[in-house]
């Protein structure tokens, strides 16, 4: 397969040293275009010796062939790695002022970046609406990570790693559309229970998960809606995906029922609150007026999955997720075998949550047991690649 590979000029351009080898060593044809900047970081001969095919950042050089556009006409897929705050204006913008702006104009293969900056580029208005910009148009985001960046900072910001990129991005070219003609209903994020007008009870749920899932069955072909509950800023929704947005499980609940008849799949990846509180103060509860303790009487909330099992028509299928706090894998999987026996659904996707774990992180690990108790599948990984898992052990069931 031919691969470009764009680097531009930001210091994680040295994890993309690794990104082009595993590139190469599975056997692809890669050419890195970097840009003049990236060369500041990783120089020229680096490049054409991990890549074996020559290297120029240039649109005068090889005019014959026409590279400036030849190289996007013959990409199977692009990779701009680092992509800096710079790159995915100039993308947004579809400026084309050096060799990886004219490939990136003229290519018509999937493209893929991995951004890379400080928190606060991550974050500003400008980046957040180029992103979606991008999104809207296709462009595949990978990242970026929640960590260490240079200069001692932290927070996301940070590329992804090599191997994340390379198999999220030849997943694109590489992953079967099983999935066309059914309808697929995901629920995401963490759902909020009001206490009075600035407070409410919540939990962790950044909604990566079922982001995740949702834009891996519109890669296989799907067609998708996803019911939001308060995603994390840095969390987008895939462009070919609906979103309804909800807050309360009342909503969240109220939203799936009304589109679950029409879906053949319902995947229930959302963390929502099992109580809500009883009676919702109208002004914001003060200090004062409970000086020593405050009460909250709660309430339990409706089992929104139940009443999806109850509603089930013929031929659809309907999974749930529990995310448990476990002293190890065996401990999880007796919880995930009662749990599916009580609610009824075809598959239950457990997981394991804790402070540092489950929740707020790039990766997650799933066990999968189906309605008779068995483990069908367990995956580790990034959430890309667990909700790929997931989405195949769905097409296993639905072929029995």
């Amino acid at each position: 397969m031919f691969v470009v590979v764009g680097v531009t000029g930001g210091i994680a351009a040295y994890k993309t040293v690794t990104l082009v080898r595993l590139l190469v060593k599975a056997g692809h044809d890669v050419h890195v275009v970097p840009t003049d900047d990236a060369l500041r970081f990783v120089g020229l001969p680096t490049w054409e010796a991990l890549s074996r095919n020559p290297v120029t950042t240039s649109v005068h050089e090889d005019v014959a062939r026409v590279r400036h556009v030849a190289l996007g006409q013959s990409a199977d897929l692009v990779i701009v790695a680092p992509a800096t705050a710079n790159t995915l204006a100039s993308m947004a913008a579809g400026l084309a002022s050096d060799l990886l702006g004219t490939t990136l104009l003229a290519t018509t293969a999937p493209v893929v970046v991995a951004p890379a900056m400080h928190t606060e580029m991550w974050r500003h208005p400008a980046t957040v609406h180029n992103i979606e910009v991008l999104q809207a148009r296709g462009v595949h985001i990978v990242g970026p990570a929640d960590g260490a960046l240079t200069g001692g900072d932290s927070g996301p910001g940070r590329m992804s790693e090599p191997e994340e990129i390379a198999t999220a991005a030849l997943a694109l070219v590489e992953r079967p559309r099983d999935l066309e003609g059914l309808t697929v209903v995901v629920s995401a994020g963490g759902t909020r229970e009001p206490i009075d007008p600035v407070r409410f009870l919540g939990n962790r749920s950044s909604g990566r998960q079922g982001v995740a899932i949702a834009r891996a069955a519109a890669d296989r072909g799907a067609t998708v809606t996803l019911v939001a509950a308060h995603l994390d800023a840095n969390v987008h929704p895939d462009p070919r995906v609906e979103v309804i947005s909800v807050g309360t499980a009342d909503e969240l609940g109220r939203a799936m029922d009304a589109i679950a008849p029409e879906a053949d799949v319902i995947i229930m990846a959302a963390a929502v609150a099992d109580y809500s509180v009883a009676a919702v103060s109208e002004q914001k509860l003060r200090k004062q007026d409970a000086p020593e303790r405050l009460t909250l009487n709660l309430v339990e909330n409706r089992d929104i999955v139940a009443g999806l099992v109850a509603a089930r028509r013929a031929g659809q299928t309907v999974v749930a997720f529990a995310a448990e706090t476990v002293e190890g894998e065996d401990e999880l999987i007796e919880r995930a075998r009662t749990k599916i026996a009580r609610k009824g659904v075809d598959l239950l996707a457990a997981n394991a949550v804790g402070w540092t774990r489950g929740f707020e992180t790039a990766d997650n690990a799933l066990t999968i047991v189906g309605r008779d108790g068995d483990v069908v599948a367990s995956a580790s990984g990034s959430k890309d690649d667990t909700a790929h898992a997931l989405l195949d052990a769905i097409l296993a069931i639905r072929s029995r």
